[in-house]
């Protein structure tokens, strides 16, 4: 069983399904069974999660809630290997937490559980040595020493600019396309959200305003300071709580 979902967000256990679609090969069989469905996740779906998979609220306002085909889609997978692309870290524990809500069995102990992503991370390293093979078509003769890794970053960059039409070629430009997410700090703990509000961006505040959390649990800014934490991101944190504290003046 391949499947795939879409979803009102990225957190396994608060987001919900909005689209699912399965595509089973069973043995022998000549070609492989498919089905998508929409599902009402019963809750708003944010403008972020529209801007990646275009579902809107009113395109699933009558569709059906995933309680309503729960037990179908379980029987779908019933003595199938699974297979996905980052599966495992995401969409099958999201699956599992919409069973569980249903309180539908969905025993996949023994499946055997294939991530595309996993072997496709596996297979194409994600290093510099790798990348100047790939742009530069040269293999970087001292790897991990400072000058050669330095010498390579800038033959790669100049090879992805002739390389990509389409990539800026002011260094303003190239920072917002290398950026993974829009970071406040360098570790990417804080980022802002579509509304551009600093939020946290990991733990169990993951997605809340950092002043609303400071202000209901200031301790935990005591915590993050006294913990295991990069300067910057502390530096970062303090700025917002001293300017918080400005303000209440």
């Amino acid at each position: 069983m391949f499947f795939d979902l879409e979803t009102t967000g990225t957190s396994v256990t608060h987001d919900r399904i909005v689209e699912i679609s399965m595509l089973r090969l069973d043995p022998g069989a000549d070609e492989p069974r498919e089905w998508t469905v929409r599902l009402n996740p019963g809750m708003h779906i944010p403008e972020e999660a529209t801007a990646v998979h275009h579902i809107t609220d009113e395109d699933v306002a009558c569709c059906p809630r995933f309680t309503d085909l729960a037990s179908k889609i379980a029987q779908a997978f019933a003595g199938c290997d699974i297979a996905g692309f980052n599966s495992t870290k995401f969409d099958l524990p999201l699956l599992c937490e919409e069973m569980a809500r249903a309180c539908v069995n969905f025993d996949i102990t023994s499946a055997r559980l294939i991530d595309v992503q996993n072997i496709f991370h596996k297979k194409e390293k994600r290093t510099l040595s790798a990348a100047y093979r790939f742009y530069c078509d040269k293999d970087l003769e001292g790897a991990h020493s400072a000058n050669a890794d330095t010498r390579a970053t800038y033959e790669v960059l100049l090879a992805q600019l002739e390389r990509y039409d389409d990539l800026p070629v002011d260094s303003e430009g190239l920072a917002k396309f290398s950026a993974m997410n829009d970071s406040v700090d360098l570790m990417g703990r804080f980022v802002r959200d579509s509304a551009g509000n600093i939020v946290f961006n990991f733990g169990k505040y993951k997605g809340q305003k950092v002043e609303d959390v400071l202000r209901k649990s200031p301790s935990y800014y005591t915590w993050m300071i006294e913990g295991d934490f990069p300067v910057n991101t502390k530096a970062v944190l303090s700025s917002i709580y001293n300017r918080m504290r400005m303000e209440r003046k």
